[in-house]
């Protein structure tokens, strides 16, 4: 369906009168699992046919988002904290861990700090991941590996690399099944940071345009609250959302069902001071300030 607006419509007697506008926020949606159990619940709560959905990978949603392609997106981490002065951020939304997250993984044939000068694969242009594992060798590891970028096959990657950066759905199958049957080490970054800080990663929130919220105050409200009643209804029912993800997923119900619960959705305090640890301490390197203010969309 087009959801384009008409310039204008022709009515009886041949008038012209105004064409529709498009009223629903064009909104973006991950393609991986960790972004299932915001958006399988949009159906069943019937918000679904508010939002006009694009699906895209975080890199491509965070782009179109800082363009004004998209009104509502996920927008990685760092994306969103170079763009601060146009987003404002949904509270209590955000796609992160408090320790483990399963689905970003730096995947070695040695140990971390062997990789001084040793060859790094990093299987994603996630902007976020890759600077997390490169901060996490960096200081925690004291190593500077040669990154290269390709695509995320573990098995090719293994064949050229002493280890590789993954995310999402590549991550989850290099952690549960391709690293462990390769005999490679699976290092958790979700845990790994939390390990050194003692604090949550958010990787990615949920934001909009400040234009498009000075424009639509209440549908950018009305979004929020649909994508907040879809997560607790997902994690309400999380037994039935895995088993009909594990229909098409290479991963079984009770997996999907422990991936989902691992990952944390909310965005509050105790993120958000993970977030300005993460600034600290890699903005002025990656384009961004230390201390870049994130605004949150207010009630």
């Amino acid at each position: 369906m087009d959801n384009s607006p008409a310039d204008s419509v022709t009515g009886p007697g041949g008038d012209q009168r105004p064409g529709p506008q498009r009223t629903r926020p064009r909104v973006g949606h991950i393609q991986f699992l960790n972004c299932l159990p915001l958006y399988w619940g949009l159906a069943r709560t019937g918000t679904l046919l508010d939002l006009e959905l694009t699906k895209d990978t975080p890199e491509k949603l965070s782009e179109q988002l800082v363009r004004g392609d998209l009104d509502i997106a996920p927008v990685t981490l760092v994306e969103f904290l170079k763009n601060a002065d146009d987003l404002v951020a949904f509270p209590d939304l955000a796609v992160g861990c408090n320790g483990p997250v399963m689905s970003c993984v730096i995947v070695s044939q040695v140990p971390l700090d062997q990789l001084d000068g040793a060859r790094v694969a990093l299987g994603s242009t996630s902007r976020t991941s890759v600077r997390l594992a490169q901060l996490l060798l960096s200081e925690r590891y004291g190593v500077q590996p040669d990154y290269y970028r390709c695509p995320p096959d573990l098995g090719l990657m293994m064949q050229e690399a002493d280890a590789a950066v993954l995310i999402g759905d590549a991550a989850l199958r290099a952690n549960l099944h391709d690293g462990p049957r390769l005999g490679l080490d699976v290092h958790d970054l979700g845990a790994m940071w939390k390990e050194w800080t003692g604090l949550p990663f958010v990787f990615a929130v949920w934001a909009t345009r400040r234009d498009y919220l000075a424009r639509e105050p209440e549908m950018v409200r009305q979004a929020h609250g649909a994508f907040l009643d879809s997560r607790d209804l997902s994690l309400q029912e999380v037994d039935k959302l895995a088993e009909q993800a594990s229909r098409w997923e290479v991963f079984d119900a009770d997996v999907l069902a422990r991936y989902f619960t691992t990952l944390d959705f909310r965005f509050g305090a105790a993120q958000l001071e993970g977030v300005t640890e993460f600034a600290r301490r890699v903005g002025p390197t990656t384009g961004f300030p230390a201390d870049v203010r994130v605004e949150l969309l207010k009630p």
